[in-house]
């Protein structure tokens, strides 16, 4: 499958979880397990279906890893954000990244709320909306406006930050240049590759930077696979310098916090 059919079949893909959420009237917790929602579970069963008929291996946030003999696997979250989602407030996306032996290969972030869509290929650039997008300048924390996950024990240094609740999304808005950086503060287990997967291609095609806190690899389809790709602390900018900055301020947290 060319570039151009895997964002084809990435991009029906969440546009199908879109009308699936639409006909959902109760978007409270599932009663399955803590932190899911019943638009979890509506948006993987409608994903996980088209992607498996496209010939790809699945591993979902949901519902775990589908055909992992296929060899190209797409990494799913059907709705990250989905708290925000349940609340009603406008920052929740379908991410889906697809991976083979060397890494992302194309991804499609897709905002359920406003249909913004975010889109990359490996070598091929990355776009909102099928327009060229570019991250910030900004090389110093000082200088910065820092999405957030969690919160650290201590002021890192930026000029402002901003916490949204979607990482897939706040990555993202780095990739565009919205937010200057991205940091995840949160050590303590919590999440998975389908967090950030899709926007990680998106980041790296638009000219951000992304890495782990811990230094530890973001994309290696093997471990990811076998389940042995343990929970990662992303954090990413739009220049090295300021990665750096973010990197060592990140460094100096005491201690796991909560979301």
């Amino acid at each position: 499958m060319d570039a151009d059919a895997l964002l084809d079949t990435l991009g029906r893909t969440a546009e199908e979880v879109g009308r699936a959420l639409a006909s959902l009237e109760d978007w409270g917790p599932a009663g399955t397990r803590e932190g899911q929602y019943r638009s979890d579970l509506v948006a993987d069963e409608a994903a996980v279906r088209l992607l498996l008929d496209a010939g790809l291996g699945v591993l979902s946030e949901e519902s775990g890893l589908h055909a992992p003999d296929r060899p190209l696997l797409a990494v799913l979250d059907p709705v990250d954000g989905s708290t925000n989602a349940a609340r009603g407030l406008p920052w929740y996306a379908t991410s889906v990244c697809v991976l083979d032996g060397a890494g992302p290969v194309a991804s499609v972030v897709l905002n359920q709320a406003t249909g913004t869509r975010y889109e990359a290929v490996r070598g091929g650039g990355a776009r909102r909306d099928g327009r060229p997008i570019s991250p910030s300048g900004v090389r110093r924390l000082r200088e910065s406006v820092i999405a957030v996950s969690g919160y650290p024990r201590h002021f890192l240094g930026w000029r402002q930050y901003r916490a949204f609740g979607a990482m897939a999304l706040d990555l993202c808005s780095v990739a565009e240049g919205a937010f200057d950086g991205y940091v995840d503060c949160v050590d303590a287990a919590h999440g998975g590759p389908w967090d950030y997967l899709g926007a990680l291609l998106v980041c790296e095609e638009a000219g951000a930077v992304v890495a782990d806190a811990r230094g530890r690899p973001l994309a290696e389809l093997d471990q990811i696979v076998a389940g042995e790709a343990s929970p990662r602390s992303p954090v990413a900018a739009g220049t090295h310098e300021l990665l750096e900055e973010l990197l060592t301020q990140r460094a100096l947290v005491p201690g796991p916090t909560s979301r």
